[in-house]
């Protein structure tokens, strides 16, 4: 294992190109350091890295992406399309231009900022004279828990407290560290009892807001997250081939039901995947950026920094449009998770493994055994095992065109379950 760690050491200056004529480097660390300019051009010669670390640096971001990304790469999370000093002199006639676009946009963002704070008042005016302490809107943009309909009449409401002290005060004292059950992209999953004795799943919101708080009620899903059932469960409790495939099955169907309402869901997972006491699969996570304009680039910046070894490249590359291909690569990482029971990235001491490439090296060599999660003990019908690790791996194309859409995804699960007589699969 090749490796040049340089990290926390204030280096300054371009990255060096000459980097790149070192061909055997595997691993290579520059986080945190005073880094600048753009990324050499050769380091696309580097076709053998494993991990390259380039964030906390004053990198700028390249306009066009090379053809080769270093897998996974660790972008600069305080990169910019432009520094001070950045426009060549012969674009200098174009700064007076550029001066009167930004007057005309700080003149609109003033009006924007009036606008907000006009509308502010009127609703503190409204909610002072309501007697009420909590206003619940309804929330038809998606479920955060739950891709199913729920009759239960508070799940999926948007909850703002205020007004009252003591009945806000009383909501902050449910939501506590010992009902916590995890953390997402926007933010803490508390679990709490209502005084009907039913239990509910409630998200307090991660955002700047006027109002004091703003929670999210939602069903609550027993079973636990997918990430926890695959590789924090005990031995005794592992999932079978049927469980693991009626899952794979349960999240494709959802993830198609969400692209025929275009809705791109961002953050796929296994921990976004709930179980519920019959087994089948709860999309989580999703809805809430087209419920909540506020959560602008900071929430999605930090649910896709959360999910890294799910992320599809084009996510690295800005001029690429982002579509619902990201999420059919993140499903492709989802599959090959499930079946072998292995994490999309895993780090060891002197290496990095990357799931997609192992499952495909591994398929290569017809090595089945290091494809398919050993708990199972073989009791895995091969004939169902191969055609979904393949379809896994086609998923993961490292070209967008080259991936299914979720729908074909469903039909070819569907055909691999009960195949035609003669009909060969993927």
């Amino acid at each position: 294992m090749f490796g040049w760690v340089v990290s926390k050491n204030n280096l300054t200056g371009p990255i060096p190109p000459a980097l790149a004529k070192l061909t055997n480097l595997q691993i290579v660390n520059l986080s945190f350091n005073k880094f600048t300019g753009t990324l050499p051009k050769q380091l696309a010669n580097l076709v053998g890295l494993l991990s390259f670390n380039i964030s906390h640096n004053q990198l700028q971001v390249n306009k066009t992406c090379p053809t080769v990304l270093p897998k996974p790469i660790v972008l600069n999370p305080n990169s910019s399309d432009s520094t001070p000093g950045s426009i060549p002199q012969s674009l200098g006639h174009k700064k007076i231009i550029l001066s009167i676009s930004a007057l005309v946009a700080i003149g609109a963002a003033a009006v924007i900022v009036i606008g907000v704070i006009a509308i502010t008042v009127l609703n503190l005016r409204v909610r002072s004279s309501t007697p009420r302490s909590a206003a619940a809107l309804p929330f038809s943009g998606g479920d955060d828990f739950s891709h199913s309909p729920t009759t239960d009449a508070n799940s999926g409401k948007l909850v703002m407290f205020s007004g009252d002290p003591d009945f806000s005060t009383g909501a902050h004292a449910l939501l506590n560290k010992d009902c916590e059950l995890g953390r997402g992209g926007f933010g803490a999953v508390y679990r709490t009892v209502l005084r009907d004795g039913r239990p509910v799943a409630i998200k307090k919101l991660t955002v700047s807001s006027l109002v004091k708080s703003q929670l999210l009620i939602y069903e609550f899903v027993s079973g636990g997250s997918l990430y926890k059932r695959i590789h924090e469960g005990s031995d005794g409790n592992f999932l079978s081939w049927n469980d693991r495939f009626n899952i794979i099955l349960g999240t494709a169907k959802s993830l198609a039901h969400l692209h025929q309402m275009n809705i791109i869901h961002y953050n796929l997972k296994s921990s976004n995947i709930l179980i519920d006491t019959s087994g089948e699969p709860k999309v989580a996570d999703f809805g809430l950026a087209r419920l909540l304009p506020m959560l602008d680039r900071y929430v999605l910046s930090s649910k896709i920094q959360s999910a890294l070894g799910y992320m599809a490249p084009e996510f690295a590359c800005r001029t690429v449009k982002i579509t619902e291909k990201c999420d059919v690569y993140g499903f492709g990482v989802l599959v090959l998770e499930v079946v072998t029971g292995k994490r999309p990235v895993e780090y060891t001491e002197d290496d990095v493994v990357v799931l997609c490439d192992m499952v495909r090296e591994a398929l290569e060599q017809s090595d089945t055994e290091d494809c398919v999660d050993g708990r199972m003990q073989g009791k895995f019908p091969a004939d169902e095992a191969i055609p979904v690790i393949k379809l896994g791996l086609i998923c993961t194309s490292q070209v967008p065109s080259n991936r299914p859409d979720m729908g074909e995804v469903v039909n070819i699960l569907e055909l691999i379950r009960c195949p035609s007589e003669g009909q060969e699969l993927v």
